[in-house]
């Protein structure tokens, strides 16, 4: 990881995706003395199976929902793009606002989801892999590149280099595993959050420490999370 990573910005699809990956690994961040701001890219509208929720209604309880959860991680800033959830698209205005995203917080560290599908359909929902996508192809070149969305200077967006990506993994091709023994208490108390994804708290619990557990065990810590790391070259 980043050595004393000031600024972490950790673009995902969904709200509750932040959490659900690699909650553990921010509350550490921000325990370590790390800024961290969230950039959630969909509005989260069609996860339901209440054939009586709208997506409007939807949609305003997982960000609230959402707010609560970074609250309790220590998360101060989450910016939500609303694009609609399953369709958002790798075009040049979800890179133009994923790129003025990074130049807004300017990390050092960026978090963000697997662009590589997988068996575990899940984990490599379409909106995560998109997303994903849309922050590497910002992150290397749009963000760093003057030339790129001159509009975006005339908002004072200047370009920024990250110096490192971390890919949320489900295991397989990580090169990088974080201790969140000392985390996971705080992980599943904002993932309890999620109430209208996470109803069922005992569940939910094993869950986390289930996978946890088993991230952990093969380099002896009880519970940790995963990444493939990238180091960006100057």
């Amino acid at each position: 990881m980043v050595a004393r990573a000031q600024r972490v910005l950790v673009i995902v699809a969904h709200p509750d995706d932040a959490e659900s990956w690699v909650g553990g690994t921010i509350a550490k961040l921000v325990q370590d003395g790390a800024q961290v701001a969230y950039c959630v890219a969909t509005n989260g509208d069609k996860g339901s199976g209440d054939r009586t929720m709208t997506p409007e209604r939807l949609a305003a309880t997982r960000q609230a929902e959402q707010r609560d959860a970074a609250r309790v991680l220590g998360v101060e800033t989450v910016e939500f793009l609303n694009f609609p959830d399953c369709e958002v698209e790798n075009t040049r205005r979800t890179r133009m606002v994923v790129t003025a995203a990074i130049r807004r917080h300017r990390p050092d560290l960026l978090l963000t989801q697997d662009p590589n599908r997988t068996t575990l359909l899940g984990a490599s929902h379409r909106d995560h892999r998109i997303v994903g996508e849309i922050a590497l192809d910002c992150v290397h070149p749009l963000a760093r590149a003057h030339l790129a969305f001159p509009e975006l200077l005339d908002q004072g967006l200047e370009p920024h280099a990250t110096k490192e990506v971390h890919l949320m993994v489900w295991g397989a091709h990580s090169n990088l595993v974080v201790d969140i023994s000392e985390t996971i208490e705080v992980k599943i108390a904002a993932l309890a959050c999620h109430v209208s994804q996470m109803p069922d708290r005992p569940a939910l619990d094993k869950n986390v420490r289930e996978r946890g557990a088993r991230l952990g065990k093969p380099v002896g810590y009880r519970y940790a999370e995963v990444f493939a790391r990238m180091v960006i070259d100057e």
